[in-house]
């Protein structure tokens, strides 16, 4: 339906019909207005699969939905690296909506990883904007294209469980450009999600909700969004003047309380009538969308999704360690230990738990071999070793060529509503592999969590395999994997850090009863522990494979540019090793020198090759202003300053393997305001200016220079400590030395300056 024929719909309707269109009919539907043919349209929740419900609705996944298919969490789909799989995996999803009649899917969700405690860090991506950006644009490109609505979600600063839903993010307005707003950015402007989702909290004391500045200034009059923004569930604090900032749909019903207020508020003159139309405009326009391209003919084929979700959780296992002993071979005998290897854990709680309509565990997957036994070694229904069940893991271990233990974090450890307290895994479990590497040797751990966690044992043991959470076709991914069927190519996509306390929001997160400060800015996970030079226990972007591979012949079309330019970047990737696999090439970009605080190197763009035995590609990277920008708070925008920068060619954030220089030239000045305050060393920056100042204090600033030398040597003041001083004495503070120059100079000295400006 065009937006003229909406329109006209609108002009049709009742005041009372429109303020009720703003408001859901019940927990999943909007409202229809049957006498205009405006049918009612369904949501559900996501994003890794369809958790669709009828009756007894809820927003927590505490009642059933129907039979779904669970693909890998974001935590894992991240790990990947590959746009095209997660355009897949979209497809899948979009489909499965069709078939079930579903018009928006709640997701994907891409708020960043700014700590390991955040209880829905299994649903994010990354604590790289770039990567959550990119993968969340990725499944929105496959979702849609099913003609099928997203809701990127949720919309802003929303990083932890505790006081979700009065907690107020206090986030400096660089750090909020360059982290938490550029995660969303990028997947907005390029793939349209039909919808957003605000968070609960508040952002610089204003909530989400009813912040004008980001759900019309920035979503609708900078980046272009045409969808409608819908509260999460229960985030309307004060309807009429979140009406006003631009948020569109309340989810759910407010059983007409706040409808009548949103009428009143009219009828009184509060609120202009257009803003209602406006918000009834941009919902009728996704309901229509969605109903127009109905696909009656869609099915939703579980069993084939499943090997879709296969095939998906392939490419999100991250092979940690590997000190010889994977692959496994079927000659040897390999004893399973661990809960998780029968009854996976492969999805976090909450609104987003699928009712999978079928589950594959390792042990499933291994049926049949005769080379592979169980033994179930914990349960993690309580953080207490059973002796009996120990004791027969590490006799089973011992008897075996190679023992995996599949491990990890219990369902009450990660779950949306609350954050983890710690980053370690139950103790029984820690100690069950400490016991078992003492009687073999050749041990692998297999992980399931949605976030990182401690590793006291690393060192003991030969293999780790990080699973993140895989969906419900993790066991027969994870051994692929195992076997060698598939090689491992997945990297991870946030940092693991030695242990909580290295985390740079360590000393603030959760905050201090409501108020949580962001006091580590821009220094988000690898931004972070880079520029501290830290150890790590794996950095972020690191994964190993069963193959190897060779970078050569970095080229740039271009060594000198101006910031409107495109530089072409590209590399060669050669597979030197003996089977086929999957590389995740990473750019980064390094501002060589910088007059503000900036990381060390930034992730700038990222492609996934696939490469036989001996066979080279060439990836080609494009990098636009923004790969060497900073956003500026003097100008409210990205700046670039002109200067050296490094090109960097990475398997990880710590493993650079190729770096070019480029020199990048500024078209855009950055307006100097000089003031009293300001410093003889800012002023020397200009030639123009230091001139100008040079007239005003021509007798020199400490009086006049000693005449021998032996005053010379007894001068208190060193030729460079009064350089020093020179330069952050502010204009105003020869006034003081010289005796000879008033502030009625000064001030007309700034003058001259700024008028340099002009």
């Amino acid at each position: 339906m065009t937006a003229d024929k909406i329109r006209e719909l609108v002009a049709q309707m009742t005041l009372e019909e429109k303020a009720a269109m703003c408001s859901g009919a019940d927990f999943w539907h909007t409202e229809a207005v049957e006498r205009l043919g405006i049918p009612a349209s369904m949501v559900s929740d996501g994003p890794h699969g369809l958790r669709k419900q009828d009756e007894q609705a809820d927003h927590l996944g505490v009642n059933e939905s129907i039979k779904a298919v669970c693909f890998p969490a974001g935590c894992g789909t991240a790990a990947s690296f590959n746009r095209e799989l997660l355009v897949k995996m979209g497809e899948a999803l979009g489909n499965e909506c069709q078939a079930e009649g579903v018009s928006v899917i709640l997701g994907p969700a891409v708020n960043i990883k700014r700590s390991p405690l955040c209880g829905r860090n299994f649903e994010y991506y990354s604590e790289d904007p770039l990567v959550a950006s990119e993968m969340a644009g990725a499944l929105i490109h496959g979702i849609q294209s099913k003609n099928v609505g997203t809701s990127i979600k949720h919309f802003l600063a929303n990083n932890q469980e505790t006081r979700r839903m009065s907690s107020d993010s206090r986030v400096d307005e660089r750090t909020l450009n360059e982290i938490y707003l550029a995660a969303f950015e990028g997947a907005v402007k390029k793939e349209k999600p039909w919808t957003v989702m605000c968070s609960y909290n508040k952002i610089n004391g204003t909530y989400a909700a009813q912040n004008h500045l980001y759900l019309t200034e920035t979503l609708r009059e900078k980046w272009g969004f045409d969808g409608y923004v819908m509260s999460d569930w229960g985030a309307v604090n004060n309807r009429v003047e979140d009406l006003k900032a631009g948020l569109d749909l309340e989810m759910p019903g407010s059983n007409g309380v706040n409808d009548k207020l949103i009428v009143g508020a009219v009828l009184s003159g509060e609120l202009d009538e257009s803003i209602v139309d406006e918000a009834v405009e941009h919902i009728l326009n996704i309901v229509f969308r969605y109903e127009e391209n109905r696909d009656d003919k869609a099915v939703f084929d579980r069993d084939k999704d499943h090997e879709a979700a296969r095939k998906v959780a392939e490419e999100t296992i991250v092979l940690l360690k590997n000190e010889g002993v994977l692959p496994l071979s079927d000659k040897q005998k390999v004893a399973f230990i661990g809960k998780y290897a029968k009854t996976p854990r492969y999805q976090g709680g909450g609104s987003s738990h699928i009712n999978s309509h079928k589950v594959t565990s390792a042990l499933d997957a291994t049926a049949g071999m005769d080379n592979v036994t169980y033994a179930q070694g914990f349960d993690d229904k309580e953080d207490k070793t059973d002796e009996k069940l120990f004791t027969e893991a590490v006799e089973a271990a011992r008897n075996a060529d190679v023992a995996v233990i599949f491990a990890g974090l219990p369902d009450k450890f990660e779950s949306e509503g609350f954050d983890r307290s710690h980053m370690a895994m139950p103790s029984c479990q820690n100690e069950l592999i400490e016991q078992i590497a003492k009687v073999q040797p050749n041990t692998v751990v297999v992980l399931h969590n949605g976030s990182p966690i401690e590793m006291p044992w690393i060192d003991k043991v030969k293999g780790v395999v990080e699973t993140y959470l895989g969906g419900q076709a993790v066991g027969g991914a994870v051994c692929d994997i195992l076997f060698g069927k598939v090689n491992p190519s997945a990297k991870l996509p946030e940092t693991f850090p030695l242990r909580l306390e290295d985390n740079p929001s360590y000393l603030s997160y959760i905050g201090e009863g409501d108020v949580v400060e962001y006091r580590e800015g821009i220094f988000v996970g690898y931004r972070y522990y880079d520029k501290k030079k830290m150890d790590v226990l794996f950095p972020f972007g690191y994964g190993l494979s069963y193959t190897t591979f060779a970078y050569s012949n970095l080229t740039v079309d271009k060594e000198q540019m101006k910031d409107t330019d495109i530089l072409r970047v590209t590399v060669d990737v050669t597979n030197t090793g003996n089977v086929a696999g999957k590389e995740v090439v990473q750019l980064y970009v390094a501002d060589k020198e910088s007059t503000v605080i900036r990381p060390v190197k930034e992730l700038r763009d990222f492609a996934k090759v696939e490469l036989l035995p001996g066979e080279t590609k060439t990836v080609t990277f494009m990098l636009d202003r923004r790969a060497f920008a900073y956003y500026s708070v003097r100008i409210h925008d990205w700046h670039v300053e002109t200067g050296e920068f490094d090109i960097m060619i990475g398997k990880s954030s710590r493993d650079i393997v190729l770096t070019k220089t480029v020199t990048v030239e500024s078209t855009v000045k950055l307006p100097f305001v000089y003031t009293t305050d300001t410093t003889l060393g800012d002023v020397k920056k200009d030639p123009r200016a230091w001139a100008l100042a040079q007239e005003l204090f021509k007798g020199g600033i400490f009086g006049e220079p000693p005449q021998s030398e032996s005053e010379a040597a007894n001068e208190a003041i060193s030729e460079e400590m009064n350089e020093a001083m020179e330069g952050f004495l502010p204009l105003r503070g020869p006034i003081s030395f010289t005796g000879k120059v008033t502030m009625a100079d000064v001030q007309a000295l700034v003058d001259k300056l700024n008028a340099l400006e002009e």
